[in-house]
């Protein structure tokens, strides 16, 4: 553990804190994509398979209930709560989100660091991380007109992995035999896609106007 990584799995938190406080207090997911959220569940389904037998720390297991649970009740109050699914736009939120899911389990069979269930699902579980924030850019960019909550999760959610990669940067120094080259590049394609997001985001944080987004 060091400060960047520290640092990432905060953000990461506070990126689906500030989501439940959306959807819990103000009752509505405008501007939310279910489909992101899905293949959120699916990636941290997918990831966590040794979360009851393999014991790293308290810590590292308390922030895989955390994710697991969160990603799973978004969808839930997505998909369910009487009021909360009401504002849902189904008719925006229309990314073919599966047609990225067999792409990536094929390509986690096929590349993976050892060939064994969970370490192909772990692997998988990169592949589609890298891409699941797509249903919710395409939305974003769709209804362009951007609350902050929504603003604020995108971002919390694109710092999380940039600091991440900031951690593997300083492990790579501080570490022997510190070489992750899936990890790494699932990372940093994953950071690319909220290129565009952050640059819009920081124009809107300094002219002191409501985030848009380009049709």
């Amino acid at each position: 553990m060091n400060i960047f990584r520290l640092a990432g799995d905060m953000t990461h938190l506070f990126s689906v804190l500030v989501l439940l406080l959306k959807i819990h207090t103000i009752k509505s997911c405008a501007g939310i994509s279910l489909k992101t959220q899905e293949l959120y569940a699916i990636v941290f389904a997918t990831r966590y398979l040794d979360i009851f037998t393999n014991h790293i720390s308290p810590y590292n297991t308390i922030m895989k209930l955390i994710f697991l649970g969160s990603s799973f009740s978004i969808v839930w109050y997505i998909r369910y709560h009487k009021i909360v699914r009401r504002s849902y736009d189904k008719d925006q939120d229309t990314f073919r989100h599966y047609i990225l899911i067999l792409p990536c389990l094929i390509l986690a069979l096929l590349i993976n660091e050892k060939f064994t269930f969970k370490e192909v699902m772990w692997t998988f579980s990169l592949y589609l991380e890298a891409v699941a924030i797509l249903p919710q850019l395409v939305l974003l960019q769709r209804t362009r007109n951007i609350d902050n909550l929504t603003g604020q999760y995108v971002f919390l959610l694109g710092a999380y992995r940039a600091l991440y990669i900031v951690n593997w940067i300083y492990r790579y120094f501080t570490e022997d035999h510190f070489v992750h080259w899936i990890t790494w590049i699932c990372g940093l394609v994953q950071t690319l896609l909220y290129a565009d997001f952050f640059y819009y985001y920081f124009q809107s944080w300094k002219n002191n106007m409501k985030l848009q987004l380009p049709a």
